[in-house]
């Protein structure tokens, strides 16, 4: 199947395609069409950029026949509230032949006006898993009559502790059910899932995950501390011709922000993380979007919910804790077949996670001399003058898996480390209330007992 033509999809979704302008199908949308029509269970892994939203939507509405009935008959479960929109906004395009009721629904925004549009009829409901399962739990929102759960994004899904929400929906949903899931990555977690509610997956993987983009240079500067990192940014920066469109992405909010403040070119900057309310959120993707703002400062939590074309280049001011998240960060460069630039900060004590990268990828990033006319800081910035803390950063999961160039610390270390632990550390575990949210995390401190 080398073009939309061959799929043998109704008119009014070709006439669609058309105008999107879209002609030739990509890997991961030939190997899921035909699979998801017979019914089956199905596992695309296929990395960001590829075209995996179309890849589902397709077959979906090819076999979305009009109905009047007032609940949906189509679940779709996104991480992020920017993942739900695009998917929202995909959905909108796919069908202005066609009469679809859809709906996108996520934290943020008011519950009342999200139960007074399910009330209205729904064909189609997109969500994250947290404010699906609020309404579902309101019974205004009925999944009893659902044919079709798709579960996009579903290593950051779970990546962000969502499991215990995706199994609380579960009980909503009917028994006889197709399943579609997809990801960017086969982690043990996907896989643990998969195994746990697919019957029979037909599994189609696109590509591996560590494979850099042929069309993205990579290259890398040392950097020894936030400052110095900063001070490099402003410099590179400088020409607004070559950096265009510059994506940064950091490792915690407070970073986010900080970053936002030291670089020197004011209006020009937009961060967003998740503390940020959503319509600060939108509006700072739209003006990114739209040239308003040259440079968009985000965390990884929301990198899933970016895609925006002709990024000129993308820059990891943190080195990812997590490997394969690098490979996420640069895919949102060089797309469409245009030349894409990557460019990694690192620190002395970053060059373990950039072994780690280098060793996914198999490929050595050139390293690039710092410039001469740049100054050192030595000034730290607050959480560089404190001790790291996992529950700061966006990505927390992530931070906990290290990869294997970290190693446990010693019995005496661990032991140090227990006795500093914080007054409202204390106060949680008196009174048995979790550290951190997410099963990953839960999981790993009973296998760790178990040792």
């Amino acid at each position: 199947m080398d073009s939309f033509a061959d799929f043998k999809i109704k008119r009014q979704l070709y006439n669609a395609l058309e105008d999107m302008g879209l002609e030739k199908p990509t890997p991961i949308q030939k190997a899921s069409y035909s699979t998801i029509l017979g019914g089956s269970d199905f596992v695309g892994i296929a990395q960001t950029g590829t075209g995996k939203t179309i890849a589902f939507l397709l077959p979906i509405l090819q076999e979305l026949k009009y109905s009047e009935q007032p609940y949906p008959r189509v679940l779709i479960l996104a991480p992020t509230r920017e993942l739900v929109i695009q998917i929202v906004e995909q959905i909108d395009k796919l069908t202005p032949y066609i009469t679809i009721r859809t709906l996108g629904v996520y934290g943020g925004t008011n519950i009342k006006t999200q139960k007074r549009a399910i009330a209205e009829g729904l064909d189609i409901i997109v969500g994250t898993p947290r404010r699906l399962y609020d309404l579902a739990l309101t019974n205004v929102l009925r999944l009893k009559s659902i044919k079709k759960l798709v579960i996009d994004e579903v290593d950051i899904m779970l990546d962000f502790g969502f499991k215990t929400q995706l199994r609380n929906i579960f009980e909503y949903l009917p028994a006889k059910r197709q399943n579609l899931l997809f990801s960017a990555t086969m982690t043990p977690y996907v896989n643990q899932l998969m195994n746990g509610f697919l019957v029979n997956p037909v599994k189609k993987t696109m590509a591996i995950s560590g494979t850099p983009l042929e069309n993205i240079s990579q290259e890398c500067y040392p950097a020894q501390n936030f400052y110095t990192k900063a001070n490099l940014l402003n410099h590179l920066l400088e020409d607004r011709v070559e950096f265009n469109k510059v994506l940064i992405f950091v490792a915690t909010k407070v970073k986010a922000d900080l970053l936002g403040e030291t670089l020197n070119y004011g209006t020009e900057v937009s961060v967003i993380h998740s503390s940020k309310t959503q319509s600060h959120r939108s509006r700072a993707i739209e003006d990114f979007e739209n040239g308003t703002s040259r440079i968009l400062i985000a965390t990884d939590v929301i990198s899933r919910g970016i895609d925006i074309e002709k990024i000129s280049t993308v820059i990891s001011f943190d080195t990812s804790f997590y490997p394969e998240n690098y490979i996420h960060r640069i895919g949102r460069t060089g797309r469409a077949e245009e030349q894409g630039r990557s460019i990694l900060l690192f620190s002395e004590k970053e060059i373990p996670l950039k072994d780690e990268i280098e060793k996914l990828m198999n490929y050595k990033i050139p390293l690039k001399e710092f410039p001469d006319e740049v100054d050192v800081s030595y000034l730290l910035s607050p959480e560089e003058s404190k001790p790291v803390d996992p529950e700061e950063f966006e990505d927390k999961d992530s931070y906990i898996m290290k990869g294997s160039a970290f190693h446990e610390k010693s019995a005496k270390n661990s032991k140090e480390k227990v006795e500093r632990k914080s007054y409202v550390r204390k106060i949680k575990e008196r009174y048995k209330k979790p550290i951190r949210r997410g099963d990953k995390i839960q999981n790993m401190k009973k296998k760790r007992k178990k040792k």
